[in-house]
């Protein structure tokens, strides 16, 4: 270990001294390349792996301190370029790749890696979408797939190995978002490994692939001998040793640096020069607003009781949920379909890539929020998924469909992400990778709940009570800029966490715990959603102002759309030229 970190720290002061005083372009877009492609395959150790190396990332800490060197040698060059020199693309290509690099440094710093989960899942789970986001349509495909199989078991080695240094160092997770979380590993046991997920491939091999028996008798015997076994294993570590070791804290506060991390996730996050008691009081004026607008509502429908009365209403009359699986898909179609037929009245250009609506897998509904998006493929042929969680119907009124199917599918996600997908690949100047595969959550985010807000015009809430859904929704993101903050930088409890989502939200109690304990293991995340909205909604409002007859608002959604997912001082930024150029 010593000599390797000899060598890490002697690559980092070599790669400095090669750097220019300006980097040119064709220099700049290599990097961007070369260091892409070095996150996307990280197998820094073995130093030939070809661009297409079905082996799964190397998760052992000389691999881990190689990549560190790595990316703090990409952050010195990178710190070496005069940004105001480039134009264009070419100043947000390097912005975009500058704000990547300086989160890999940071996660590094923090020791992100040592806690490898969060109140959803972790490597694990995301090892399980897999078999549904691979093509198999190559013999060639099926050996790859075989070969991260057969490399399960050693990543999940590498992992116990990272969450033992985890403890030692006390970088835990929180223990109440760790509560039964060994069975996020047991839900892909199963006595016959023909019914596990991981088989499903080989169910309907095409018959165009040559051996076709000898694939299925060996993902047969990978997935009952190797990948279920890894899994077996990694439960019970989980459960035996690990959760027990969890930190009774929840503040990300509580960890070693936590404070610094802490403030580091919400700028990162965010995208802005924001502090945590920025976000915390802008979070609490949003609420207090929002609450003024719901009780207008109930008013107008002339409910006999209070606020929290109308609340508990909502959560326990039998019209609000769906009884049947189907009856609640159904209805998240039709809003679907809906919104579709609204989309040329507000924007120029529309994504061709189309998206279906799917329940959200059973092996992770139970830990699942309401619903998300899974974005498509034009290279794998596959559409994007609008994810629906039928797990507990209880749990899922119908009056908040309307605002679910805006933020996550159109005009959503599924269209940010499709039309981001669509530049990378068409025009004169073509996009590096990185700017059509990197989410930045501030923005993406941010532009689902503006969509939100933009149902309103496009006529999409059809009753009070789904207006009243829409701003429980919009609610919900507005607690999270208290919550989140209050238990990672302000000493909440859990508690008064839940509480306060219970007594301003209509989320039944279900949804707010699941919410809660996401917040806790997912330090900073939640607050990118309404100060992302808070921002586009401002530029918004500023080109009106400066426009006036001149503004439309499908240019102004095109022209926010059209770099992809970018930091909102990079969105301000293009908005303002925009907004110059028109006058």
């Amino acid at each position: 270990m010593t000599s390797f970190r000899f060598l890490s720290t002697l690559y980092l002061c070599l790669t400095g001294m090669l750097v220019a005083a300006q980097y040119p372009l064709d220099s700049l877009n290599t990097l961007y390349e070369k260091a892409w492609r070095f996150g996307e395959i990280p197998r820094p150790l073995d130093g030939n792996a070809p661009e297409d190396d079905p082996r799964l990332a190397d998760m052992s800490m000389e691999a881990i301190a190689y990549r560190r060197a790595y990316w703090e040698g990409v952050k010195s060059k990178l710190s070496q370029v005069s940004v105001d020199a480039l134009q264009d693309q070419d100043r947000i290509n390097f912005e975009v790749f500058r704000y990547i690099v300086d989160d890999n440094v940071a996660g590094f710093e923090y020791h992100t890696y040592l806690m490898p989960f969060n109140a959803e899942g972790g490597f694990h789970t995301d090892f399980g979408f897999i078999p549904g986001s691979s093509s198999f349509d190559t013999k060639k495909q099926y050996e790859d797939y075989l070969v991260k199989l057969s490399g399960f078991p050693a990543l999940v080695d590498q992992y116990i190995s990272l969450l033992r240094q985890g403890m030692k160092d006390h970088y835990t997770m929180p223990s109440v978002v760790m509560q039964d979380f060994e069975r996020t590993a047991e839900a892909y046991v199963t006595p016959d490994p023909e019914v596990s997920v991981f088989f499903s491939p080989f169910k309907n091999i095409p018959e165009s692939v040559a051996d076709a028996t000898l694939l299925k008798e060996r993902g047969r015997h990978v997935v009952a001998d190797e990948v279920i076994p890894a899994y077996l294993k990694l439960g019970d570590f989980l459960k035996q040793e690990y959760i027990p070791a969890c930190r009774r804290t929840i503040g990300a506060t509580a960890l070693p640096n936590g404070k610094e991390h802490y403030e580091q996730r919400v700028q990162h996050f965010t995208t802005l020069d924001m502090s945590a008691e920025e976000i915390f009081a802008i979070g609490q004026q949003e609420v207090a607003r929002i609450h003024a607008e719901m009780q207008t509502i109930i008013d107008s429908l002339g409910f006999d009781g209070s606020f929290a009365d109308f609340l508990y209403f909502l959560r326990t009359d039998a019209r609000f949920y769906a009884q049947t699986p189907h009856e609640l898909l159904a209805e998240a179609s039709y809003f679907s379909k809906k919104i579709d037929g609204k989309l040329p009245e507000y924007f120029g250009k529309l994504p061709r890539l189309p998206y279906g609506v799917e329940p959200v897998p059973a092996e992770i509904a139970p830990r699942y929020t309401g619903g998300r998006y899974s974005p498509g493929s034009y290279k794998d042929h596959r559409a994007g998924a609008y994810w629906v969680n039928t797990y507990m119907l209880e749990s899922r009124p119908l009056y908040v469909l309307p605002s679910l199917t805006l933020h996550e599918a159109v005009p959503g996600h599924h269209f940010q992400i499709s039309l981001a997908a669509e530049a990378a690949i068409e025009g004169n100047h073509k996009l590096p990778d990185f700017r059509n595969e990197y989410y930045i959550s501030a923005f993406g985010e941010g532009w689902a709940l503006y969509t939100e807000w933009l149902g309103k015009e496009m006529g999409i809430y059809e009753d009070p009570y789904q207006q009243f859904g829409s701003l429980t929704y919009e609610m919900w993101r507005a607690c999270r800029l208290v919550v989140d903050p209050g238990m990672h930088a302000m000493g909440w409890t859990r508690e008064q966490a839940v509480g306060f989502m219970a007594e301003n939200t209509a989320l039944s109690l279900h949804e707010i715990n699941t919410e809660i304990d996401r917040y806790i293991g997912w330090p900073g995340q939640a607050v990118s959603y309404k100060i992302g909205e808070l921002k586009i909604r401002a530029l918004r409002k500023e080109a009106e102002v400066a426009l006036g007859d001149k503004f439309d608002l499908r240019t102004f959604h095109d022209v926010v759309l059209q770099n992809g997912s970018v930091p909102l001082f990079v969105l301000e930024r293009v908005v303002r030229e925009w907004i110059r150029k028109n006058e």
